[in-house]
């Protein structure tokens, strides 16, 4: 079991941003002006705060979420997916490109929630 997937769709786009951009790291905030929205960020373009959550990887690459919206979604399991648009942060390395990554949720089921193993906090 396993808090985060992807769609053949995002992993495609992931591939293509790495062999132009090399190591990536994936970011969604909870903030006003981003909003939910995950951002893609070149390896060490973005660090995240103590106490940020890791949960996962994308083809490979870690997906950081902001400790505040982790709190409010824990319970729920992450699809990211891809689609045409300009989204509305505009600082990910997709956004030139004319694609936006974005987020499905669905809550875990309670047997799923069992069998979660534990994250990965950003703890200096």
């Amino acid at each position: 079991m396993q808090r985060l997937d992807a769609t053949d769709n995002a992993k495609a786009l992931v591939r293509q941003l790495a062999e132009t951009h090399g190591d990536l790291m994936f970011y969604q905030a909870g903030g006003c002006c981003e909003g939910t929205q995950p951002q893609c960020f070149e390896k060490g373009g973005f660090f995240p705060r103590t106490n940020d959550v890791c949960i996962g990887t994308v083809e490979g690459y870690e997906f950081w979420v902001d400790k505040d919206l982790f709190e409010y979604w824990k319970h729920a399991h992450f699809t990211l997916d891809v689609t045409d648009g300009f989204g509305a942060g505009g600082f990910s390395l997709e956004t030139p490109l004319g694609k936006t990554f974005q987020v499905h949720y669905r809550v875990f089921a309670e047997e799923e929630l069992e069998k979660l193993p534990p994250v990965k906090r950003n703890i200096p």
